[in-house]
Parts: C-alpha cells; structure tokens; sequence
C-alpha cells in the first residue's frame, strides 16, 4: 500500500519521498525546476489543465520533453509542483499583522490567499485534488495554525479553523472563478430567468431575484468569511472559558 501511495504526485508520501534531481545526468544539463513550474503554471492560465501537453511546454522552453522527464515522470508530478508554486505565490509580510487583532489578521491572509487564487482560475481545482503538503503548503499551514494559536485558540480548534478558513476560501473560488462560472454579463440572464419564474411556485426565488444575482463577487466573500469568523470567535471564547469554569468547580468541591 505504501508503494501505491508513493505513486501518487502530491500525496504524503509522495512528497516525503522525493528528491532534487542529481546535478549531472547525460545528455543535455539539467534545467531549472522552479522555472519548469513558473512556465507550466503560466501557460495553464493560457489555455488550461487539459490543454497543457509535455510537448507544448518543453517548446516553450525551448527544450525536448526528454528534459523534462529528467525532472517529472509525468504530467501529474509536474501539476502537483503547480498547484505548490501557487501556494508559494500567496504573500503577507509579517508586518502586515503587527498590531492586528487575530480576526483582523485571518482577513488579511485570507485575503491574500483568495486574491492569488483568482489570478489563476484555470489552475483552482489543483488546490482541491488533494490535501496541499508540499514546501509551501506546509509553510501556509504552519503560519496560519500559529497565528491562531497566538490568539489563545487550543491547538484542536485552531486546526479547525485553518482547515474551514482553507475549504471555505478555495470552495468559494472554485465556484466563483473556475472554468465554466457565470460571466458577469450572464448574471443579468440569471436575474432575468428567476423574476420570469412562477411567483406562485417560487415566491421567495423571485423576491430575492436582484439580491442574488447583483452583489460584488467580493462582498460575497467578505460575507461568507465574517460569517466563518463570527463562529471561531464564539466557539474561541467558549473555549477560553471553559478551563475557568472546570477550575472554579473543582474549587467548590
């Protein structure tokens, strides 16, 4: 089973077992991995998943797809390097959460982390095929989880709270951005096609017709994240009262 695992690009074991590609082999020398992924995750926001090829790629590189099986023992391990890059691309400067309260803070790198993904939409379901674990992703996680943690949430809840903040961020992208969502001109047809609907049938749909088809796409993240949070900030203070009360019962006893 082990082996199985270590066979798919992107899994755990995948990651764990591998390795930089030696400095020298025969034939042509070695090119630059990060530069491989840099092409590759340009050209997918060009035409997209399905339409990259080895061959277009390493013409774009001016290159032989033999260097790049050098490095990728196919197109999968090339994907699961993209969709880490993408990752690696979502910046915010620690200075950024000085001062900042936990929920001030959360904003900004969600934020960040939404605002890098709807540069790449044609990349988006990268970042839901599997559980990111690369050097980036780990790096993400690591500074996240912290971030919760510094702002007293119990190690259990703040491993929620970084997976539902990820689901939620790159759920919403997914919807909103991926290949094959509703252009901005194709909302007004939606509007259109609810208020036709029978009111007798759909009484509440056709009441909110305009409502659901005419908010900023941002403001609906905005509404979904501050919802996301109000919850951690609930559940955060129950459980930062909770050791409080335990002790003042034992006290009693």
């Amino acid at each position: 089973m082990a082996s199985e695992a270590q066979r798919v690009p992107g899994s755990p074991a995948w990651w764990a077992s591998r390795t930089p590609a030696p400095a020298y082999r025969r034939g042509r020398p070695p090119m630059d991995v990060g530069r491989i992924v840099d092409t590759a995750l340009k050209l997918i926001d060009e035409v997209g998943i399905q339409a990259l090829t080895l061959r277009m790629l390493a013409d774009a590189l001016d290159s032989g797809t033999a260097t790049l099986y050098r490095h990728f023992d196919g197109k999968d391990e090339l994907l699961a390097l993209v969709a880490d890059r993408i990752l690696g691309e979502v910046r915010v400067p620690p200075e950024e959460l000085d001062g900042l309260s936990w929920r001030e803070a959360v904003t900004v790198a969600a934020e960040a982390f939404y605002g890098t993904l709807c540069r790449h939409p044609h990349a988006l379901s990268l970042l839901a095929a599997q559980v990111p674990v690369g050097p980036n992703g780990l790096r993400a996680r690591e500074r996240l989880i912290t971030l919760f943690l510094s702002h007293g949430f119990p190690v259990g809840l703040a491993a929620r709270a970084f997976t539902a903040l990820g689901h939620y961020v790159i759920g919403f992208a997914i919807q909103q951005h991926g290949p094959g969502t509703p252009r901005p001109e194709e909302q007004s047809q939606l509007r259109d096609y609810y208020n036709a609907l029978d009111p007798d049938s759909y009484p509440s749909t056709t009441a909110a017709a305009d409502e659901l088809t005419s908010v900023p796409l941002h403001e609906e993240f905005r509404f979904g994240l501050d919802l996301l949070l109000d919850g951690l900030e609930k559940v955060r203070r129950n459980s930062s009262q909770e050791p409080e009360e335990v002790r003042g019962h034992a006290r009693g006893h």
